[in-house]
């Protein structure tokens, strides 16, 4: 079943009840890159009523990037974003990266900003960890060397055992995915929205951190990409209220 609740996304979380949630995967404005009709976004409200709703065990995921400042330097948005939800009691239980293959051109002197992060905070230990594989890239999988060396800590060496032969294993955290018009999903109708995330980062997300039948929440819904990947994957409830970002 989905619901979506219309309205103002921290009044609406406030309706929502303790311990509700297994899973929120959401991306919030940051750093005044959209106007979005003059939303003012209440992040530390937000962050709160997260907590509350999160169960133990739960999971959100955050993906939230940077913009620079009038002489090209980075805001650092996204790390006060992540120390305010440590501090509140989440885990920052990873660090992920979401690398783009279609970006703005940079201020003159900076790099091309190719990638925002997905912090995946967890409230305690997570519950659910169905950590999704891929195919093993061949330079590992046909490897003849099975042993390699790993540095302990006083520097001593150990020696690790390759799983040869395998044909998938575990995704890295840095996933790079397809974005622009018409490739990050193949509904048009998403690119009314101005800042939309991939299908593709919306559902491993619900496949490696909820199961069937749970409840996932995006608060800020934007074109809805989470609400489609949780259909589609039969999440049980899925609470949302309209904001300005996907």
């Amino acid at each position: 079943m989905t619901k979506v609740i219309q309205g103002d996304c921290l009044q609406v979380m406030q309706t929502l009840e303790d311990n509700s949630i297994d899973l929120t995967v959401t991306s919030p404005p940051y750093d005044n890159l959209r106007t979005y009709n003059g939303y003012t976004f209440d992040f530390e409200g937000i962050a709160k009523e997260l907590f509350r709703v999160t169960k133990q065990g739960g999971v959100v995921v955050w993906v939230v990037g940077d913009s620079y400042d009038k002489n090209g330097s980075e805001t650092l948005s996204s790390f006060k974003h992540a120390l305010y939800f440590k501090n509140l009691g989440f885990s920052v239980h990873d660090t992920m990266i979401y690398q783009k293959n279609s970006y703005p051109f940079p201020p003159v002197n900076r790099y091309y900003q190719q990638f925002e992060y997905m912090f995946v905070f967890s409230k305690g230990k997570p519950k659910t960890y169905n950590i999704q594989r891929c195919e093993t890239d061949p330079r590992w999988r046909n490897k003849t060397n099975k042993t390699s060396s790993q540095r302990n800590a006083d520097g001593t060496t150990k020696k690790l055992q390759y799983e040869t032969g395998k044909a998938d294993r575990k995704m890295d955290n840095v996933w790079k995915l397809n974005t622009g018009y018409m490739k990050g999903t193949p509904d048009k109708i998403a690119f009314q929205h101005p800042a939309t995330f991939p299908d593709l980062l919306a559902e491993r997300h619900i496949l490696s951190w909820s199961n069937e039948g749970e409840t996932v929440l995006d608060p800020m819904a934007g074109s809805g990409t989470t609400l489609k990947m949780a259909k589609k994957n039969n999440s049980c409830l899925l609470y949302t209220s309209p904001s300005p970002r996907d």
